[in-house]
């Protein structure tokens, strides 16, 4: 009999279990006359303990957050507001669904999404969060670098070495934002150079790699055609050495997005053909796919199970 193979696990919340069970517990089901049918408590009530037991912890915080803003149903981050309009947690919500949304909606939205973001920086002073919302409106809104800095300065003064603070202001940095190529190449090398080892940051300057590729795969002409040579650039290599050393290999506790890490460093060890190094990362990986920078190839989910099977022996 033929072994059924387990589905790939490519959800936004990556292995936050306790994120998890907080999106599935939140989703209508359809026999339901709406949301929350039969709760004796507000629905947003397991959100605000989610986010109360979180604390401190401002990676998996602004994670958490990020998810939240983008899965959780509209109608509980609404209710949540109206019924604690002053509450920090709701706020900084708020103002990650208003910096998705508004950019779409025009001028007025904008500026309401940018007077949220400080309304939540103003409640929870400490948190680099609101700030991640105010850099996301920047980045959707194309501001100039220039704007955005100011903003991401204030998030990594509350938290140095903050994952999501250094991947946004790389995005707004990409030839593909706001910035230039070799812009971006610089703040990711310096970034990863001067982070402290077992930091995540180690890996900027491969994830500014992978755009410097997503940027030339959109374009035309010769540089198009020359994308796949960029893993075994000199500078590639010690990108890519970096990562392992400065991360991968160290004892440093899994932080909240790692999964997004460690499926970055795998597309790039099988770009570079380091078979050996990239079947460590894959048993790390295990069902955990993401669906970036996978996209970059023409069948995501193949590539990434054939890659997987192959140097992991599962397809054995």
């Amino acid at each position: 009999m033929l072994r059924r193979r387990a589905p790939l696990l490519t959800r936004p919340e990556l292995d936050d279990d306790p994120l998890h069970r907080i999106l599935v517990e939140l989703r209508p089901a359809p026999q339901l006359h709406g949301l929350g049918a039969g709760r004796t408590t507000p629905a947003w009530e397991p959100v605000a303990d989610l986010l109360r037991a979180t604390g401190r912890d401002w990676d998996r915080r602004a994670h958490r957050v990020r998810v939240l803003a983008r899965c959780l149903p509209a109608v509980v981050g609404e209710r949540w507001i109206a019924d604690r309009p002053d509450d920090g947690d709701a706020l900084v919500l708020r103002a990650f669904v208003e910096s998705t949304r508004a950019p779409v909606e025009g001028h007025t939205a904008v500026r309401r999404a940018e007077q949220t973001c400080l309304r939540a920086a103003a409640a929870c002073p400490e948190d680099p969060t609101p700030w991640l919302a105010l850099l996301s409106l920047l980045h959707a809104c194309a501001a100039p670098v220039q704007d955005a800095v100011p903003v991401w300065t204030q998030a990594v003064n509350r938290a140095p070495w903050h994952r999501t603070a250094y991947h946004l202001m790389l995005s707004h940095l990409s030839p593909r934002g706001q910035g230039a190529v070799p812009d971006m190449m610089d703040f990711a090398w310096q970034a990863a150079f001067q982070a402290p080892h077992g930091s995540p940051v180690a890996l900027l300057p491969v994830a500014a790699r992978v755009e410097l590729v997503a940027h030339r795969q959109r374009q035309t002409g010769p540089a198009a055609l020359g994308a796949g040579g960029h893993w075994n650039e000199p500078r590639a290599v010690r990108e890519i050495d970096t990562a392992l050393t400065r991360w991968f290999h160290t004892t440093a506790a899994p932080h909240a997005e790692a999964v997004s890490d460690l499926n970055l460093l795998a597309f790039a060890l099988t770009r570079a053909h380091r078979t050996t190094e990239a079947g460590l990362v894959f048993q790390r990986i295990g069902r955990h796919m993401t669906r970036h920078p996978w996209d970059l190839l023409p069948d995501p989910e193949r590539s990434f199970r054939y890659w997987r099977d192959q140097l992991t022996g599962r397809g054995r």
